[in-house]
């Protein structure tokens, strides 16, 4: 079952699970992968609901929503996917495929051509509306020596659906 819900109704939810980890997703052509982000959030930006992305340059998701530029975030509220969280923050699509070694089920999108994750209960579906490469030159400098070399693309999806599955 179904159930359309407002992007802002579980908030506070999907901010407590980012910080340990959903399930971000995108696919180019025949090519689908997913990955872990434990940053980004929920905005509303152009008088639209925004999901903001952060995706390191060298990610192999990253090549792939270069082309596709259309993403779903999946998060498992209640639901212990510690396991498929590890594996697939760790690993890389390039190498794996995560589905299959996660047992995870791609399940078709209703809004974009990319698959959430069935076995997650809040699917979020974006199209990106902007992209912005980090600038180092900008950036507080604590932050930088901390988190970096390696710098995001911040993509901003439009959500053009929010659900709920059992």
């Amino acid at each position: 079952m179904i159930k359309e819900i407002p992007y802002n109704e579980y908030i506070k939810e999907v901010h407590s699970q980012l910080i340990r980890g959903v399930f971000l997703t995108t696919k180019a052509g025949d090519r689908i992968n997913t990955m872990v982000i434990g940053w980004g959030g929920l905005t509303f930006f152009w008088n639209r609901p925004i999901f903001l992305v952060p995706v390191r340059k060298s990610r192999y998701t990253h090549e792939l929503l270069e082309k596709s530029g259309e993403f779903t975030v999946s998060i498992p509220m209640g639901r212990d996917m510690q396991k498929a969280l590890s594996f697939c923050g760790t690993k890389s699509g390039r190498d794996y495929d995560k589905f299959k070694e996660c047992k995870l089920t791609a399940v078709p999108g209703r809004y974009v051509d990319v698959p959430v994750i069935g076995e997650c209960n809040l699917h979020y579906e974006c199209r990106v509306v902007y992209k912005q490469d980090m600038d180092p030159a900008t950036l507080n400098e604590e932050i930088n020596q901390r988190f970096y070399p390696n710098y995001h693309t911040f993509y901003y999806g439009e959500i053009l659906g929010c659900y709920l599955t059992e």
